[in-house]
């Protein structure tokens, strides 16, 4: 038997979910309340629901400071958001709370029903709009590169001068002349408001150009 408390302000959701669990095979729901401040006065350390289903736009309390206290209180509930907030910072404040599930309010009855089971098996249930959203916040972010004012050309010509070439070394790295080579040496100090082939060499390698 799986025991279930739903905390909804919404009379008409609040009691469709506890109708509908109460009407399932191995499922329970006796703790059913609009507010964390009701739920807590008829919580009882020897008898206490597996899962709570929670609300985040509660009167009173918050669905998120709640969750807080419930963990604190009692750490061995397992708490499912049940909300229409999708942004990735109430996401985060939930998981941070002690969420381990998030479903969507749109989410059908019997979806919730088995991210129920999901979760009493060892899963954390998510609407699949939240599951891309907590996918996206914890993947690494990419390293810029940063700007170069340079062009091809010359970042190849700075190439060749970190490697230690001469002009006409460039130039037949690059198969261009040296003139060539020295039109792109002066766009390059130029760009970078250097006067030597030294700076533009640290400027390199300390990942500047």
């Amino acid at each position: 038997m799986i025991f279930v408390g739903i905390v909804e302000d919404d009379d008409q959701i609040r009691k469709s979910i506890q109708d509908f669990l109460n009407r399932q095979n191995g499922f329970r729901c006796d703790w059913a309340f609009n507010s964390i401040e009701s739920l807590l006065l008829h919580l009882r350390a020897e008898s206490l629901p597996q899962v709570l289903i929670m609300d985040l736009g509660l009167p009173g309390m918050s669905g998120i400071d709640g969750m807080k206290l419930i963990k604190q209180k009692y750490p061995q509930i397992d708490l499912v958001v049940f909300s229409v907030y999708n942004d990735p910072q109430k996401i985060f404040d939930s998981l941070c709370a002690g969420a381990t599930g998030y479903l969507l309010k749109n989410t059908p009855l019997d979806e919730i029903k088995s991210g129920i089971e999901l979760l009493v098996s060892g899963g954390s249930p998510m609407s699949p709009q939240i599951a891309r959203k907590v996918i996206e916040f914890f993947a690494p972010r990419g390293k810029r590169e940063p700007a170069s004012p340079l062009s091809a050309k010359e970042k190849e010509i700075v190439v060749g001068l970190v490697d230690g070439l001469s002009y006409k070394l460039i130039a037949d790295r690059l198969n261009i002349s040296i003139e060539t080579v020295r039109f792109h040496i002066k766009s390059i100090y130029r760009k970078l408001h250097v006067h030597g082939k030294a700076e533009v060499i640290s400027k390199s390698l300390r990942g500047e150009i």
